[in-house]
């Protein structure tokens, strides 16, 4: 299953899985960000595959794995992480992230979301966004309201 989107003036757009990272994007100074389980768990509902690939800055990315239900790879630069992503095999990606090292996640989905919370965006990956939102939290919601996402995304 996946989330579709039909966008004026850009087509179906298809979400079957989620990539995200964890350090400053689910997590704020290794604190996951209340609320944060419960919006993955009703993307997980609708099918969608959401999947955590982080370098671990923090040391904290099985916990959250483990908190989350969800699928956890670590990769310590840009290409690991869009290497991870290419070999999940979907072409209905997509992503959300804080960080240079997210611009290979970027590079690669349908939709990326940067998301500027307390530990901040890096100015290298906003030609790589489509969207900035203030949360993780507006990232997920992004997803969940169709009609945010299609406000957003239309031409």
């Amino acid at each position: 299953m996946s989330l579709i989107y039909r966008v004026p003036g850009v087509g179906k757009i298809e979400i079957d899985t989620l990539v995200v990272d964890s350090n400053g994007t689910l997590t704020v100074r290794g604190e996951i960000v209340p609320g944060v389980i419960e919006k993955i768990q009703r993307l997980q509902s609708f099918g969608v595959n959401v999947v955590m690939i982080s370098s671990d800055q923090r040391g904290k990315a099985r916990e959250l794995s483990d908190a989350t239900g969800v699928a956890y790879y670590e990769a310590n630069n840009s290409r690991e992480k869009e290497d991870i992503l290419l070999s999940l095999g979907s072409n209905n990606v997509a992503a959300i992230g804080n960080a240079r090292i997210d611009i290979g996640l970027f590079v690669q989905s349908v939709v990326s979301i940067a998301t500027l919370q307390g530990e901040g965006i890096h100015k290298d990956i906003i030609d790589h966004v489509d969207v900035i939102v203030p949360s993780i939290n507006d990232a997920l919601d992004f997803f969940l309201d169709e009609d945010t996402f299609i406000a957003t995304m239309k031409r």
